[in-house]
């Protein structure tokens, strides 16, 4: 099956459309796993998994890594492929279903990265951060805060692959670490002083006459 490199794909769509799917997505991009271990970190039945899982792999978006004989059976061990991120210069062509399949399984992929780490102390550290800015910009502005952005991702991954050098070098021991980065239009919040509507009132039921 040939790799999805297009969000617009209708197989990447399908995947994304069940909540487990995306979650099994999320955590074989972080770490090759089998159905079975799925199914325990998932807290469902490994045949719901299995199935998931099978469906991912048919749509292009798996590959399998290893296979281990347990108990005169085979597991198979899969890890997720690069899979297309939104944004870029072609996002504004992208269906407006296919945006939100992405987008939708990209946030609730990193609230649930997010919110595990959290729970054991990932944001403790002096080197971890949290910031929500919410900025007044033209049009000026907000490119040139799109440009700083992908400035930062581009700045992240050269500072991976310098890192990977020293790593290889047995200098000093892997951290996994997160950075998420995101730009949108801070519409959809409500308006407190737009007041609260009107009930509806419903009519009322005539009264019965009596003669």
């Amino acid at each position: 099956m040939p790799t999805i490199t297009n969000v617009d794909d209708q197989r990447y769509v399908k995947a994304l459309s069940h909540p487990l799917r995306v979650r099994i997505l999320g955590i074989l991009e972080e770490q090759p796993a089998s159905p079975v271990e799925l199914s325990q970190v998932l807290d469902a039945t490994l045949g719901t998994i299995s199935y998931h899982v099978r469906q991912l792999n048919e749509l292009g978006l798996l590959e399998l890594v290893r296979e281990t004989p347990r108990r005169g059976a085979i597991e198979h061990h899969y890890r997720a492929k690069p899979r297309p991120k939104s944004g870029g210069a072609s996002w504004d062509s992208v269906s407006v279903i296919a945006k939100q399949a992405v987008i939708g399984a990209e946030l609730a992929q990193t609230t649930e990265v997010a919110s595990r780490a959290a729970g054991v102390g990932g944001f403790d550290s002096d080197h971890a951060r949290l910031e929500r800015l919410r900025l007044a910009l033209d049009a000026k502005g907000i490119e040139q805060l799109s440009k700083a952005v992908a400035k930062l991702v581009a700045e992240a991954h050269k500072i991976e692959e310098a890192a990977a050098k020293r790593l290889g070098t047995g200098n000093g021991s892997a951290s996994e670490t997160a950075l998420v980065a995101m730009l949108f239009d801070a519409i959809g919040a409500p308006d407190p002083s737009a007041g609260r509507p009107e009930p509806t009132q419903k009519p009322r039921k005539p009264r019965r006459r009596t003669a």
